[in-house]
């Protein structure tokens, strides 16, 4: 009986290796000492079945355990394509997955641009150039149609040599850069129309079985999923971020509207509280955060809570007229806005506004808030000035009267009552507009009177004004500037004063009115004068004389350079003029060199001007240094009196 053993011992062989999961060599090796020492055909055939059999089994194990793997695996991608990304974030972890999954050198995705149709490489990894992200996927060149017509996987073991391909030189040059070969790929849908494909590559000649095409397909379908959801979930933050935006607006807009309502209550009690046209501008130009200038319908500015450039300019006043015309703001270049005062069809002037930056649409409903509340402070001023207008009047005639009507004492209460302090530096201005003219004049006067706290009346064909204040010069030139463009020609204004007192304003209308009937004497008409525009001719009118006021306005600089330099500039200007102007005269009178007397010359020249011997201020010079040297003879007179004992 032989030693040799069974077939079934080596049946069991196989099975034991099987079990202990040996690798395929001990398998085949049972078979290789089957051959070397089996002495009968029937047993060698059935140890080489049973080793055929063992290895199909390890075989179907192998790939049982590489399937359960790539399962695991597409449970873990899965996992990972649940959790919330941002698509290219997204796009990186599928290409990432299929490199793993598959082994490839190279992975990468194509998405359609539903813009403009386009297929174009989105992302991808494991690549050695730049050429590939943004490639252009030409529709009917490389794997086009099979992916996007027939909506089916494609794969090739070498992509270059592969006659089934339709090649793209540019697509070409990227493969060969990128040395890529074998090359699989899926196209990703939704619906079952494709919108991307996702591609995986080596760099070796590479033969793709089904289990990885399914796989690669499985992965294709779930990047497919996520994709959709990742693009929804953009899709969602989108909207909720517009949503976020437009309650942000909403709330800054309901802010901006209570805003709008506090300002326009603010302003609403200021002008129903009987504050004053400065009062509701400059809380206007607080809430819009701008300038504001009123002007009325002359030009003329009112108030105003700064400066704006250019208001003099034509084109502002082209735009003010067109405001009026068309009824509606306008807005320059320069970002100033131009709002009409109209009320019932009058023109009450204009808001002039310059802001800080673009109005918004609640700043533009405020400007209109503010033009009506300067409308409205507006016609109450006017309405205050023709209530108040006839014992203001009153009070000035009183004022006026010679001899007058009444004690000191009570045009003095009269005053206080009407918030006039008489006891406070005033001066006097006549102006004489022309005949049929004073109606528009005294309704002119009767306004700025108002707005100085002064007083106004008409007497004898002229508008009479007596304001607070310290120049006469300054206000008579105020007078003219206003009155003169709304008359339509200059007007003829006198100025006097500075005066305190119930008792001085008479005297400075007299004043007022002796150098107004002067200067129609001297064919001055249309002029503004104060009684120093007049010089020596001034001094008479004048009902105080002021000698002294001459002299200094007249010879003052050179008074004081003689005091500050122990000179003589007075001395050799009284002999130069009795000299008959002659330099070599009057050096004789003063026992100087003639070139002495002409450097003194040319100092006065220096301190009163180029123009002191032209005939009229020469004759003003002349008399300033006969006055101030009979001053000189009465204070050294007075100075030698005897004194008187008791």
């Amino acid at each position: 009986m032989s030693d040799a053993p069974s077939a079934d011992t080596y049946a069991l062989r196989v099975l034991t290796l099987l079990a202990r999961e040996a690798p395929a060599a001990e398998i085949e090796a049972v078979l290789d000492e089957a051959r070397a020492g089996a002495d009968h055909p029937e047993r060698l055939r059935r140890a080489e079945q049973a080793t055929r059999l063992g290895l199909t089994v390890q075989t179907l194990f192998d790939r049982r355990q590489r399937r359960e793997a790539d399962l695991a695996a597409l449970v873990d991608t899965a996992r990972d394509l649940s959790y919330p990304h941002d698509l290219d974030s997204l796009l990186r972890v599928i290409i990432r997955q299929a490199r793993r999954l598959l082994g490839f050198d190279l992975a990468y995705i194509s998405l359609l641009d539903e813009s403009d149709g386009s297929w174009r490489i989105r992302n991808s990894e494991g690549e050695t150039t730049a050429l590939g992200i943004g490639l252009p996927v030409e529709p009917g060149y490389g794997f086009g149609d099979a992916l996007t017509t027939r909506n089916a996987a494609f794969w090739t073991s070498d992509y270059l040599r592969d006659g089934r391909i339709r090649h793209s030189d540019h697509i070409d040059a990227v493969v060969r850069a990128e040395g890529q070969r074998a090359i699989l790929a899926v196209p990703l849908h939704r619906g079952g129309a494709p919108f991307g494909a996702l591609y995986g590559s080596d760099r070796t000649v590479r033969h793709f079985t089904p289990n990885e095409v399914g796989l690669m397909r499985t992965l294709a379908d779930l990047a497919a999923v996520a994709i959709d959801k990742s693009r929804v979930l953009e899709q969602v933050r989108a909207d909720v971020n517009d949503l976020e935006d437009d309650s942000y607006r909403a709330q800054l807009s309901l802010t901006r509207m209570r805003g709008l309502v506090d300002t326009q209550n603010r302003l609403l009690g200021l002008v129903l509280g009987g504050s004053d046209l400065a009062a509701v501008t400059g809380a206007a130009g607080h809430a819009l955060d701008g300038t504001l200038v009123v002007r009325d319908p002359s030009g003329r500015t009112l108030t105003a809570t700064g400066e704006i450039p250019g208001l003099d300019d034509p084109a502002l006043a082209e735009a003010v007229l067109d405001a009026h015309a068309r009824r509606v703001a306008v807005v320059l270049d320069n970002g100033v806005w131009i709002i009409p005062l109209d009320a019932g069809g009058e023109d009450l002037g204009a808001l002039i506004v310059r802001p800080a930056g673009q109005l918004t649409p609640e700043d533009e409903q405020l400007l209109q808030s503010v033009a009506q509340a300067v409308t409205i402070t507006l016609l109450l001023q006017r309405s205050a000035v023709v209530a108040e207008g006839p014992v203001r009047d009153e009070l000035l005639e009183d004022l006026l009267a010679d001899p007058p009507s009444r004690s000191r004492r009570q045009l003095s209460d009269r005053a206080d009552r009407l918030g006039i302090d008489l006891g406070a530096s005033h001066v006097l201005v006549v102006a004489r507009p022309e005949p049929g003219e004073q109606g528009r004049a005294a309704v002119w006067a009767s306004s700025h009177a108002h707005r100085t706290n002064g007083l106004k009346c008409v007497r004898s064909g002229c508008v009479v004004l007596l304001l607070p204040g310290a120049d006469a010069a300054e206000a008579a030139r105020r007078v003219s500037a206003e009155l003169s463009p709304l008359l339509g020609h200059p007007v003829s204004v006198a100025g006097a004063g500075p005066g305190r007192g119930a008792a001085d304003a008479g005297r400075l209308y007299r004043e007022a009115l002796r150098i107004l009937d002067a200067l129609t004497l001297l064919r001055g008409k249309g002029a503004t004068v104060v009684g120093s525009d007049l010089g020596f001719l001034g001094l008479l009118l004048s009902d105080d004389h002021d000698v002294d006021g001459f002299i200094r306005s007249v010879i003052g600089p050179v008074l004081a350079y003689d005091g500050e330099r122990a000179t003589e500039l007075a001395k050799t200007l009284q002999a130069y003029f009795d000299a008959d102007r002659s330099p070599t005269y009057a050096a004789e009178v003063l026992h100087v060199h003639p070139n002495t007397v002409s450097r003194r010359l040319e100092r006065i020249t220096e301190l009163l001007g180029p123009d002191w011997q032209k005939p009229q201020q020469a004759l003003e010079v002349q008399l300033a240094l006969k006055l101030q040297r009979t001053r000189q003879v009465l204070e050294a007179r007075r100075s030698h009196r005897p004194r008187i004992r008791d």
